[in-house]
């Protein structure tokens, strides 16, 4: 069944033509909605640049007075915490991505699944990060250009996000660990 428009005597043509073009635009779906294949990201600053991780790999957010320092430990490990009865390394994030600094002090810790056997691990954030959505196309594009860890999606508005790639971050710290 299609809806025909509803005549409206006595309107100038050039007005109902604007009326007309303004009911066929909202009509349309966003270009967001179009686009349903969207990667979650949780999205949180370190120093000045927006990071994100792949939301399904986020278990949870604690708080980082939670941790116990562990003497001698190595410059990026925190300490350790307890969490659903596990063990968890805490690591700075910060010194991970190669010591860029943080604007505020971290205050939460997010509870992280990088792919690694089930292993769980922590790292040090400025705040609680906040879903959003990344086209997927966008996301594959800059995961195919990058080489490292940090993939770079460049977001309409230039708007840029680097999403984490945890098992090549912690591939890596662990290939310094061998090499050293």
């Amino acid at each position: 069944m299609r809806l025909e428009p509803r005549e409206i005597d006595g309107v100038d043509p050039s007005l109902k033509e604007l009326l007309q073009k303004r009911a066929e635009r909202i009509r349309r779906k966003p270009a967001e909605a179009e686009d349903e294949n969207l990667l979650w990201v949780a999205e949180f600053p370190v120093g000045e640049e927006t990071y994100a991780l792949a939301l399904e790999t986020l278990r949870a957010a604690v708080p980082l007075r939670m941790v116990t320092p562990v003497p001698l430990s190595p410059p990026h490990v925190i300490g350790i915490l307890r969490f659903q009865g596990q063990i968890l390394t805490a690591m700075s994030l910060s010194s991970l991505l190669g010591g860029r600094g943080w604007r505020e002090d971290p205050a939460v810790l997010l509870v992280v699944d990088p792919g690694l056997g089930g292993r769980l691990l922590a790292l040090d954030c400025e705040r609680i990060p906040k879903p959003v959505p990344l086209p997927h196309a966008l996301v594959e594009e800059a995961r195919a250009r990058s080489t490292g860890a940090v993939a770079e999606v460049t977001l309409p508005g230039l708007h840029q996000v680097n999403l984490l790639d945890l098992r090549r971050l912690m591939d890596r710290r662990e290939s310094e660990k061998r090499d050293a």
